[in-house]
């Protein structure tokens, strides 16, 4: 499983898994399978859209996803996840 560094214009970092049910919910708002996705479209509004249901799922009040969420965000990286985790 991998997870996101997500960094924001004020300096806060959010780490967060990838997990099953990002995974799922993701499936449900792209109208595709997770790594089909990925693979086919390789769109970075894909990682964004992640970024953005993790921080939601952190119990942050977060943005609507879309221009006034991404543009909190200074950067979003995929980290490997920690096996001994």
């Amino acid at each position: 499983m991998a997870k996101l560094k997500i960094v924001r214009t004020d300096g806060s970092t959010l780490e967060g898994e990838i997990s099953p049910a990002v995974e799922y919910s993701f499936e449900q708002w792209a109208k595709k399978g997770f790594h089909k996705a990925f693979r086919d479209d390789e769109m970075q509004t894909s990682v964004f859209w992640l970024a953005w249901e993790i921080t939601r799922r952190s119990g942050e009040t977060v943005k609507p996803f879309g221009m006034d969420f991404i543009e909190t965000l200074t950067s979003v990286e995929v980290l490997d996840s920690d096996p001994l985790a």
